[in-house]
C-alpha cells in the first residue's frame, strides 16, 4: 500500500505505517531528514517545484523525473508500505502516487485509482504536468489526465490529511 503525506508529517508516517521505501517531490531536498530505518538506497529523492508550466527560476517535472519514479517503484517489493511525500501532501505526492498505482497495476482502471484518491483525500489534487508525462510514459492514451480532470481540483488546504491508497 501506498501512504502520502506533507513533509511535516513524514517521519510520523513512516513510523506509523511501518514503511522502508520513501519517494520524496519537493523543491530544495535538502530539507529533508531521511526518517529512521529508511536506508539511503529506499529514498528517492526528486527535486522539483510544484509547477504544471515551466517559469523562470523554478523547476519543472520532467520525463526524467518520471523514470526515475517509475524505475524506483516497480524495483519496491511491497513488503512493506510506501510513502510518497511532498511539501504539503496534496500535489506532487498524490501524483506520485497516482502514477505509482498506475504503473504497478497497468490493467487497473485509472479511473478507479482517481477516485479513490479523491475518497480517501478531499484536498488531493494531482499536479497535471506529472500526470501527463507519466501517461505518455505509460501508454494510458490520455486517460490517466482525463481521470484526474474528472475529480477535479481539491479543496482548499495549506497541507493535506496522510491518507493511504491501496494497489488493488
Amino acid at each position: 500500500m501506498i501512504h502520502v503525506c506533507s513533509l511535516a508529517r513524514l517521519h510520523e508516517t513512516v513510523s506509523d505505517t511501518g514503511a522502508r521505501h520513501v519517494v520524496t517531490l519537493i523543491k530544495d531536498i535538502s530539507l529533508v531528514r531521511r526518517p529512521p530505518g529508511i536506508a539511503a538506497d529506499n529514498h528517492l529523492l526528486l527535486d522539483m517545484d510544484d509547477i504544471a508550466a515551466p517559469i523562470d527560476g523554478y523547476v519543472l517535472p520532467a520525463p526524467d523525473h518520471v523514470e526515475k519514479l517509475l524505475d524506483f517503484v516497480t524495483g519496491w517489493d511491497r513488503g512493506t508500505p510506501l510513502v510518497v511525500h511532498c511539501y504539503a501532501g496534496i500535489s506532487r505526492s498524490t501524483a506520485g502516487a497516482f502514477i505509482t498505482a498506475c504503473a504497478l497495476n497497468p490493467a487497473r482502471d485509472e479511473r478507479l485509482i482517481a477516485r479513490a484518491i479523491r475518497a480517501a483525500s478531499p484536498t488531493a489534487q494531482p499536479n497535471m504536468r506529472l500526470v501527463s508525462l507519466a501517461d505518455t510514459r505509460l501508454g494510458r492514451g490520455g486517460r490517466m489526465v482525463i481521470a484526474v480532470e474528472e475529480i477535479g481540483p481539491g479543496r482548499a488546504a495549506f497541507e493535506g490529511v496522510p491518507f493511504r491508497l491501496d494497489l488493488e
